[in-house]
């Protein structure tokens, strides 16, 4: 699953710098567990577990519509456009005023990531499944 690898390789610098970011506020807020009522920790924690939230399911669909035998372009595209919305969300998220049109864009891009692999696996699985 070399599509997959690739994009999983890119995200996962991105989750790091997400947690990277929590840690650091927690640390300068001295607050262990929790958002201590500190705003800009809430931010930074939801910018993260959203990531953490939404990535892992993205990439298992990719992985099984790889070994389904996607097409590249799909792969590529979803991949793309995944590594795209979550950045985006984590920008807008992270934000003391966030702009709340980056954010539901982002959104939208997942939730479609996600309904078009999701839909790649359903079609190719159930062509194997019941068509031979």
């Amino acid at each position: 699953m070399p599509i997959t690898a690739f994009y999983a390789s890119l995200l996962t610098p991105l989750f790091l710098v997400l947690a990277v970011r929590v840690v650091a506020v927690r640390k300068s807020a001295r607050v262990a567990l929790g958002d201590g009522g500190d705003r800009a920790l809430l931010r930074r924690i939801r910018a993260h577990a959203n990531f953490a939230e939404y990535v892992p399911l993205a990439l298992v669909l990719m992985g099984l519509a790889e070994s389904l035998s996607a097409s590249a372009w799909l792969l590529h595209g979803t991949g793309v456009a995944l590594l795209a919305g979550r950045a985006l969300h984590a920008f807008s998220v992270s934000r003391q005023r966030e702009d709340i049109r980056h954010r539901v864009a982002a959104m939208l891009t997942t939730f479609a990531v996600l309904a078009i692999l999701a839909a790649t696996c359903f079609v190719l699985s159930a062509r194997r499944a019941f068509m031979g």
